[in-house]
C-alpha cells in the first residue's frame, strides 16, 4: 500500500475507487465500507483508496487534549493494508485545515488529485467545515464532477449498530471481548516495559510494567484481564492487572502483565503489544499477600483453561 501524509505528495490519477473517513478502531462497520472500496477498484480495474486523517479531527474541533484513540495511525495503516487497500492519503489535520469547506475539501483534495469513479461512504459520514459535507452533498455534487456514490447503511449485531463511540464505552467499561467482536480484531495497544517495583516476584508472580507509546491511547478500565502480549514473532499469554495495587495500600496507578512463559528481563525498554482479552474480575483489597496469591492461582487456571479458545485469533 502506498501512503502519502502531505496532500500535496499525491500524484494525481486517472481514476479511482474512494472513501473519506477517521476510521477511528476500523471496527466491523468501517471494514465494511473499506471491503466494499477495494472489490469495486478491483472489478473496475482501478486503484481503491482512502482518505483518513490524523490527528483525529475531533481532537483538534473539541480542543481537548485528551481525547482518547482507539488506535493510532500505525496501526491503522497497518489494518487498511492488509484489507487489500491501494492507497491511503493521511491528511495531516489542524486548526487552520479544519476550517476548509466541503465543497473546497471534495474539489480541490479529492476530484483533483484522484478524480474518483465512485466514492463510498458509511451511512453517517460527514466532513469539511462544520460537518457540512454528508451524504445528501455528495450525491447534489456527484453529476458535477462525475462520479457515481454508494452509501452504506449501518452494520450491526442484535439491532446495535457498530460505532466508534460504543467501542470506546465499552472498553471503558472493561467489555473488552465486546468490544473486540465488535472492532473485528483484539482489543490492545503498542506499549513499552518498564521497570516496576518487583512486587510480583516476591508472590511468584513476576510482572513486567507496561506505559501505552502514545499518550492518547485509549484505556480500558481497572481490574484483572486475561490477556496476551505480542514480541516479535512470539505470542506470549498472561495476565494483566490495571489499578493501583490496593492490597498492598499503594495509590499510583500502574499497568502490569505477568506472562505464563516467558523471562520478563527480556523485554524490558523494549515494545510489544498488549491484547486484552477478557476482563475477569475487578481490582479489591486483599486481606494479606497469602489471599492475594490464592486468587491469583485461581486466575491464572481459568486464563490457562481459555488460551485455546483465542490461539486462532492473530489480529
Amino acid at each position: 500500500m502506498d501512503v502519502y501524509r502531505r496532500i500535496e505528495d499525491v500524484l494525481v490519477m486517472n481514476e479511482a475507487v474512494l472513501t473519506i473517513g477517521s476510521y477511528d478502531g476500523l471496527h466491523r462497520g468501517h471494514q465494511e465500507v473499506i471491503n466494499r472500496v477495494v472489490t469495486t477498484a478491483k472489478a473496475l480495474n482501478t486503484k481503491s483508496v482512502v482518505v483518513t486523517f490524523d490527528p483525529h479531527p475531533k481532537k483538534i474541533v473539541s480542543g481537548k487534549d485528551n481525547f482518547e484513540l482507539l488506535m493510532h495511525i500505525n496501526k491503522k495503516l497497518e489494518l487498511l493494508d492488509f484489507m487489500g487497500v491501494d492507497i491511503t492519503l493521511v491528511v495531516p489535520f489542524d486548526s487552520g485545515f479544519s476550517s476548509t469547506s466541503a465543497p473546497e475539501f471534495l474539489k480541490s483534495v479529492i476530484v483533483e488529485k484522484f478524480n474518483p469513479a465512485k466514492i463510498i461512504v458509511g451511512y453517517d459520514h460527514r466532513f469539511g467545515h462544520n460537518r457540512e459535507g454528508d451524504g445528501e452533498f455528495l450525491q447534489d455534487q456527484s453529476s458535477n464532477y462525475g462520479y457515481d456514490l454508494e452509501i452504506v447503511s449501518g452494520v450491526g449485531d442484535q439491532d446495535v449498530i457498530y460505532s466508534s463511540s460504543r467501542v470506546r464505552k465499552l472498553i471503558k467499561e472493561g467489555h473488552v471481548q465486546r468490544a473486540s467482536y465488535d472492532l473485528g480484531w483484539v482489543y490492545g495497544f503498542d506499549a513499552t516495559v518498564v521497570h516496576g517495583s518487583g512486587r510480583g516476584h516476591s508472590l511468584d508472580f513476576p510482572t513486567a510494567n507496561f506505559q501505552p507509546k502514545f499518550d492518547e491511547q485509549l484505556l480500558p478500565c481497572t481490574g484483572v484481564y486475561f490477556a496476551r502480549g505480542t514480541f516479535g514473532e512470539t505470542w506470549l499469554y498472561g495476565m494483566a492487572n490495571l489499578g493501583t495495587r490496593p492490597t498492598f495500600d499503594e495509590t499510583d496507578f500502574v499497568m502490569e502483565v505477568h506472562f505464563f512463559d516467558g523471562k520478563i528481563e527480556s523485554l524490558y525498554d523494549q515494545t510489544i503489544e498488549v491484547q486484552f482479552l477478557e476482563r475477569i474480575r475487578n481490582e479489591k483489597k486483599f486481606s494479606s499477600a497469602e489471599k492475594l496469591v490464592q486468587q491469583l492461582r485461581k486466575d491464572k487456571k481459568y486464563c490457562l483453561d481459555r488460551i485455546e479458545v483465542y490461539k486462532q485469533e492473530k489480529r
